[in-house]
């Protein structure tokens, strides 16, 4: 809902839907090359550690639907200053339809973005010069997430409209192929409410051969098989929450043994099991969001790169759940809730260092940035929130 849909609304028509009712989500992107690195070249999750602060303004790139009225004109271009997290506007690559999610390219030198549309395709951008590098048909309707697979030669796609998965190939420029796999959820039937299946996140796991795809329509999380060197996918488990949960987004804890699932519709979130070997998540008991009754729309989670804390956003309740990571991470402990100062935050994202947090509020059309406080986890607001039209994705490298 938000992005998703539930009861049979389209999507757009939920969020215009949604807007009337009384109050009460791009995983954090790879630093670029020649970015922040740790000792023996491991990454900040590896070791727990936060990397240095860079010096100097830091690009922000900036999701949006085009199509929206009041929208954007393609992906925005913002610089953020990594010490104060004040943001400035820099222009926007046009050509882009619905660019509603964006991913970076783990060498840093390319980013991709949905065109969520009828017909869906993802495109690529080469930073250096921002020339669009082409768009290539995902094989399916309404795509609402991409990412990349860590080796950099697949990009993996979501159609929401089509409840399919995609992957496609990348070549050395970054530019990408046709699909080389695009599987259709068909089993289970659609969950109660739901007129079909809608694939809502395509994200590898902790291993580079398993990823993982969150089907809000059938209530499940497929675990799929990746041929590293052909690009095609075999599914190997299925993991189901309750009837009518609504599973949206799934984030790994860095340790690789359990994950953290938003469940937009029932309003709950679940730590899941992941069994290594096998590639088969157990999702665990339903969990409160701190949002109180009714339905927030959670949209997604992030954790901090020493695993221990978890940030939710909440669209309807326009606030971000803060809670303690324990027992290595399978524990959740629910610690407060943060006004996000905007509405309908819909995306999160950790910066690199994972000094401060940036909420995309859809409906506000504005990013909010937080400052991380690294042994508490506490959020504090960092002055004004930027103005985005139609914001829903914000990527910081």
């Amino acid at each position: 809902m938000g992005s998703g849909t539930a009861r049979g609304w389209s999507r757009r028509g939920f969020v215009a839907a949604v807007a009337a009712l009384p109050l009460a989500g791009c995983g954090s992107p790879a630093p670029p090359a020649g970015g922040p690195s740790t000792s023996r070249g491991e990454s900040p999750a590896a070791t727990g550690r936060r990397p240095s602060r860079p010096s100097g303004p830091r690009p922000l790139y900036l999701g949006t639907y085009t199509s929206a009225e009041g929208g954007g004109r393609g992906i925005g271009l913002a610089s953020y200053d990594p010490g104060s997290g004040r943001v400035r506007g820099v222009g926007t690559v046009t050509g882009v339809a619905d660019p509603s999610y964006l991913a970076v390219h783990p060498d840093g030198r390319t980013l991709y973005a949905v065109n969520e549309r009828e017909r869906g395709t993802v495109t690529a951008v080469r930073l250096a010069d921002r020339k669009v590098l082409g768009s290539r048909g995902t094989g399916g309707s309404g795509p609402c997430h991409v990412s990349v697979h860590p080796g950099g030669r697949w990009l993996l796609s979501a159609n929401y409209g089509s409840g399919s998965v995609a992957v496609h190939p990348v070549d050395a420029s970054g530019a990408l192929g046709e699909p080389t796999d695009v599987v259709t959820h068909s089993r289970p039937a659609p969950a109660p409410g739901q007129e079909g299946p809608h694939a809502h996140q395509f994200v590898t796991g902790p291993e580079p051969d398993t990823v993982l795809a969150v089907d809000l329509g059938t209530d499940t999380v497929y675990s799929y098989r990746l041929d590293l060197r052909r690009g095609t996918l075999e599914e190997v488990g299925q993991a189901h929450t309750r009837p009518g949960a609504g599973p949206r987004h799934l984030t790994f804890h860095p340790g690789g043994r359990y994950a953290y699932l938003a469940n937009e519709v029932d309003n709950t979130v679940a730590v899941c099991a992941y069994e290594r070997g096998t590639g088969r998540l157990t999702i665990g008991a339903p969990q409160s969001t701190g949002t109180g009754e009714g339905t927030s729309y959670p949209a997604q989670f992030v954790v901090t790169a020493d695993g221990a804390f978890a940030y939710l956003a909440n669209r309807g309740h326009n606030s971000i759940t803060r809670y303690a990571v324990e027992a290595a991470g399978a524990r959740l402990r629910l610690l407060d809730t943060v006004p996000v100062g905007g509405d309908f935050p819909r995306h999160l994202a950790l910066s690199p260092d994972g000094r401060l947090l940036f909420a995309a509020n859809q409906r506000s059309g504005t990013v909010s940035v937080f400052h991380v406080d690294a042994a508490s986890g506490g959020l504090r607001l960092a002055g004004r929130p930027f103005p985005s039209a139609v914001a829903v994705c914000a990527v910081p490298l």
